[in-house]
């Protein structure tokens, strides 16, 4: 099965209908985060997220960890899924569930050691999706995502064969080595960023090359 695309760090309008045109099948739509690339302000995301047609995913990424907050985060967005880049405490899916039933939930883990596993096994249990990434939530200043690095995909793979949902595979992929990406850890999705952009702006040859590859793989 082909993987799904998603690309992140939309930041218009007419970035989301190219991203759709060349096979994306979710948008990632980035608010405030500690670091990282792509942080637009929210009434720019409802606006994109308004223009989304289905099926197309919206994912709202989101470094909020508290439950109220993050209600009323998805609601003033009004996108169809929510991104947790940073650990919740595990009432706050729960809590979702209950105000916002339709919306789907996707739990970032940022693949470091064999504790990685262990977390989303557990965490595989509570959510929609999970997404592998290459930050590290223990630094100063959180790295939460967008880092363009590479992580151990022999850990990756394990998630992908342990967890009991879908799961996204991000963190420095690129046209050069997605098909290896595919092959070592056959991901449900892929997620990317930089590796498509132009000096911060969505490239259409670089999009076109890299749905070529994920084809060819």
């Amino acid at each position: 099965m082909t993987p799904r695309v998603k690309i992140c760090c939309i930041s218009s309008p007419e970035e989301a209908r190219m991203a759709i045109d060349h096979g994306a099948s979710a948008l990632g739509l980035v608010s405030e985060m500690p670091s990282g690339p792509g942080v637009i302000g929210d009434e720019l995301i409802a606006e994109i997220a308004a223009q989304i047609p289905p099926p197309i995913a919206s994912f709202l990424l989101t470094s909020r960890t508290d439950a109220d907050a993050i209600v009323e985060h998805v609601r003033n967005c009004r996108t169809n899924t929510v991104q947790f880049v940073d650990a919740v405490a595990s009432g706050v899916y729960d809590r979702l569930r209950k105000e916002l039933p339709a919306l789907k939930i996707v739990q970032v883990i940022h693949v470091i050691d064999d504790d990685s596993i262990a977390e989303a096994r557990g965490l595989s249990k509570k959510v929609d999706a999970l997404l592998l990434d290459s930050g590290n939530p223990t630094l100063q200043v959180k790295q939460l995502g967008g880092t363009g690095r590479v992580h151990d995909w022999s850990l990756s793979r394990r998630i992908v064969e342990e967890a009991r949902c879908p799961v996204f595979l991000a963190g420095g992929i690129n046209r050069s080595n997605v098909g290896r990406a595919i092959r070592e850890v056959r991901p449900y999705g892929l997620d990317l960023c930089s590796s498509v952009r132009s000096d911060h702006k969505l490239d259409a040859d670089k999009l076109r090359g890299f749905f070529g590859a994920v084809k060819a793989a």
